[in-house]
């Protein structure tokens, strides 16, 4: 056998070995796909439409804010309020309805970021309040507010003398027909204290001390100013004491009780020389001490502070 022959024949056998020619030259299986997750239904692969479904124009941007500047003046001044201002802005509803309080503050000149539209400013000076309907276009815009109101700035005094704030309290209020206290505007109002009110003419009373010297006044409040008021009480603090004889120690833990000369109870205290103040007048003075009970009658004259004393003896 010649050295062709072998060469054919190895090849042959290597052929059927393989499985013949048709098999040596059929490729293998393709390979599967990969496999891709399932979507819901309507839901196509990202920057696709769903089958049926048009996409709309993207959403709008918001509208931009524009800014709002306020200011309030009194009723007869240029210059515009430095304090005691409360700002709100409502929203502005034609229909009618409770507002809605969109933003506040208490800055004297604030400025306020909105959209743009229309609003109800607000502000609160004292008890006077004001409101200014504004329309805010883009960009800025300011307002201002006119307020027209007065203050109210109160003392007390007895004779010459002023008398120390602490020891006074004044209530505020607005007549109705007859009754000079017809309703309340401020209660517990100190001395000294600026209390800010629409124009008009208010009842004052002043009370000294927690008994009966009270003193009453009808103020008027014009806008664009300050009234002070200075209220003459015609009263005096007595210092209360039992004693064994004039001028002597006072006994403690003793209770008093001062009336009118009709019976009525002004004041009780407890202690061994317990002070009062009294509108003048007559009064008379009971003091209790150890199961036994002391009367003295007293009289009280306007600016005059002085010792009552009642003397512990037997009948």
């Amino acid at each position: 056998m010649t050295r062709a022959r072998r060469r054919f024949g190895k090849a042959l056998a290597l052929a059927v070995l393989c499985g013949g020619p048709a098999a040596a030259q059929s490729p293998g299986p393709a390979p599967a796909p990969a496999s891709v997750p399932a979507l819901p239904p309507g839901v196509a692969p990202q920057g696709v439409a769903p089958q049926g479904v048009t996409q709309g124009p993207p959403p709008a941007p918001a509208p931009a804010e524009a800014s709002l500047s306020l200011r309030a003046v009194l009723t007869s001044e240029a210059k515009p309020l430095r304090g005691g201002l409360t700002w709100r802005i409502y929203e502005d509803r034609p229909e009618g309805g409770k507002p809605v309080v969109l933003a506040r503050s208490e800055e004297a000149q604030p400025t306020f970021r909105l959209p743009p539209g229309s609003y109800l400013a607000n502000v609160t000076y004292g008890f006077v309040s004001t409101s200014k309907r504004v329309t805010l276009n883009s960009g800025a815009g300011s307002e201002q507010l006119v307020v027209n109101a007065g203050a109210l700035r109160l003392s007390g005094a007895v004779g010459e003398a002023r008398i120390q704030p602490g020891q006074l309290a004044f209530s505020v209020f607005v007549p109705i027909g007859n009754n000079p206290e017809g309703r309340l505007v401020r209660d517990g109002v100190k001395a000294g204290e600026i209390v800010r009110l629409p124009e008009g003419t208010y009842h004052v009373v002043s009370t000294w001390g927690d008994s009966n010297a009270i003193q009453r006044a009808d103020l008027k409040v014009e806008n664009g100013r300050l009234t002070d008021a200075t209220l003459n009480h015609r009263a005096a603090t007595v210092t209360l004491k039992l004693v064994a004889s004039p001028g002597t120690e006072a006994f403690a833990g003793t209770a008093f009780s001062v009336l009118t000369p009709g019976g009525d109870t002004i004041r009780e205290a407890i202690g061994a020389f317990p002070q009062v103040t009294l509108a003048e007048g007559e009064y008379q003075l009971i003091a209790r001490h150890d199961g036994k009970v002391y009367t003295q009658d007293f009289k009280v004259e306007s600016g005059v502070d002085r010792d009552i004393e009642a003397i512990a003896k037997d009948p």
